[in-house]
């Protein structure tokens, strides 16, 4: 599929493909619809819509902006809109990738800098005779957006289930990368979503003649499902914000826990450490200094000792802790 084209819907209700420019020098038709896709990334294509789009001089660097977010914006008779979808191949960008749309009566022009993989179904919608108007384009485009990019949201989601089911110690690093994941895709999809469900809303009560009852009514289930993904995204940042809270709490008990073993490990020894001390010193008058009994003795009271103090701690559920 070659960056630039053109589809005509010609008489026998099909689309064909047709030369951009002559595309664009045809008067809107009611009865004809003309759609000419554009790669942004091609140096020409500000100079091309000059030159042969005949819209706005402002709907041209909308049309070219690099950075877009979701919008829709009636102007005159036509509607400038921007939309995001998955990309057509994986990239180090943003997931979902723009596609900005000029719809007037009979005409459609599209201009994307990265390929969205719903492009070629509409394509393919459109040559198949699918598609008769503009309301008819951004209706089916905003549908097969909504069915691409649900599974992920729904991934997204089961990976935060998934991730409850794992707040164990041996398993919480594991745990905190995904769950790290899921919180940054679910920011970064929301950033999109929420204006995407507004633009579309927007759209469908736009008062022009090319929008019909059946497109508005595709127009506001789209808008209704990223409704609802906006919803699953937000209780997806919050669970996951919840969950790193566990294993903080978790990983912070750990080393309570440790602390707590270590202090009492010290508190053992420590009259222990006291009693060898004392009779260690390099003093005349030490007990039992030269009776062949004495070291036995001394170890058996530190023993004693030993266990006394650890005993003490058991009976206060100090281990337990």
């Amino acid at each position: 599929m070659t960056s630039r084209f053109a589809i005509e819907l010609g008489a026998d209700g099909k689309g064909h493909a047709v030369e951009p420019a002559a595309a664009c020098r045809l008067t809107p038709d009611p009865a004809r619809l003309v759609w000419v896709h554009l790669d942004g990334r091609e140096a020409e294509t500000l100079g091309w819509l000059r030159e042969h789009g005949g819209m706005p001089e402002t709907v041209v660097y909308a049309l070219t902006a690099i950075e877009t977010r979701p919008r829709c914006e009636a102007i005159a008779e036509g509607a400038l809109v921007n939309l995001r979808g998955p990309a057509e191949t994986p990239d180090d960008g943003d997931p979902l990738v723009s596609i900005r749309l000029w719809l007037e009566q009979g005409r459609v022009i599209s201009v994307s800098y990265r390929p969205i993989a719903t492009i070629h179904v509409v394509r393919e919608q459109m040559e198949q005779g699918q598609i008769k108007d503009p309301g008819d384009f951004v209706s089916h485009i905003a549908m097969l957006i909504t069915k691409r990019i649900d599974p992920t949201i729904t991934e997204l989601g089961d990976l935060v289930d998934d991730c409850e089911t794992m707040l164990e110690p041996d398993q919480a690093y594991e745990t905190r990368r995904k769950i790290a994941t899921a919180r940054s895709d679910a920011i970064v999809y929301r950033r999109f979503i929420v204006p995407q469900r507004e633009a579309l809303t927007t759209l469908s009560t736009l008062e022009v003649g090319w929008l019909e009852e059946d497109d508005r009514l595709h127009l506001r289930e789209a808008a209704d499902r990223f409704a609802r993904m906006a919803e699953e995204l937000e209780s997806v940042r919050e669970r996951s914000a919840l969950i790193h809270e566990q294993l903080t709490d978790l990983r912070s008990e750990q080393i309570e826990n440790r602390a707590l073993l270590i202090s009492v490990v010290a508190l053992i020894f420590l009259p222990l450490t006291f009693l060898t001390g004392l009779l260690g010193m390099n003093v005349d008058g030490i007990p039992f200094a030269h009776e062949p009994w004495a070291f036995a003795a001394v170890t058996a009271l530190c023993g004693l000792v030993a266990l006394s103090v650890g005993g003490w701690f058991a009976a206060q559920h100090w281990f337990g802790r």
